[in-house]
């Protein structure tokens, strides 16, 4: 009877675990994706003018700035560097750019620069995705890295039927994109790279 008893017990613990697994591997996949565009992110948006950023010099307060503007000449005030270009470059560009004027001033300057506010570039989506919104728009971003962006559809989302609405050439454009048919390889012509102001609407 023991024996019985704890064959039952075994097999009701493995039964759990085996349902518990699926669930742990996709949030572990998910996070690992995110963390991916992140990186990408920061490698790849490009400052424009009435950006926002922060800069950090690591142990060197004097040369620590927040809410550094971008100006309409494309530059930004920082100390002993007086105008020093910024739009048009990477955050990582500038960094680089930024410890290499400091080093007259600073032994191994250590540089972070971080999107505050990301004015100059931006592309919304809206509807049935976890986190609607207003994004930075990085270079080479497609429609299918949007949604990573946004955290993916809520279970309402009507993949098929989604809208992108560009304004070019003086006139407003509709693309219509059905997410399935990029994801089953059936059309990746319909994984557009977005632009400047371009929204994402999922129905």
């Amino acid at each position: 009877m023991k024996l019985k008893t704890i064959l039952i017990a075994f097999v009701s613990v493995m039964l759990v675990t085996l349902l518990t697994l699926p669930t742990f591997a996709q949030e572990k996949k998910t996070t690992v994706k995110l963390g991916s565009i992140g990186r990408t992110l920061l490698d790849s948006y490009q400052i424009g003018i009435g950006d926002i950023l922060g800069i950090t010099t690591w142990k060197e307060p004097d040369f620590t700035r927040e809410n550094v503007l971008v100006r309409t000449d494309g530059k930004i005030s920082f100390p002993l560097l007086n105008d020093f270009p910024a739009a048009g470059l990477s955050p990582m560009d500038l960094k680089y750019n930024i410890e290499a004027g400091l080093k007259s001033y600073v032994s191994n300057p250590v540089v972070t620069v971080r999107i505050v506010n990301a004015v100059s570039q931006k592309f919304y989506i809206l509807g049935e995705v976890m986190r609607t919104g207003e994004y930075p728009l990085v270079k080479h971003l497609t429609v299918l890295q949007a949604f990573a962006l946004a955290g993916g559809f809520t279970e309402w989302a009507s993949k098929k039927e989604i809208i992108l609405l560009r304004h070019e050439g003086g006139k407003d454009t509709i693309y219509r994109i059905n997410y399935k048919d990029i994801t089953k390889g059936k059309d990746f012509s319909q994984n557009l790279k977005l632009m400047v102001d371009d929204t994402i609407i999922v129905p």
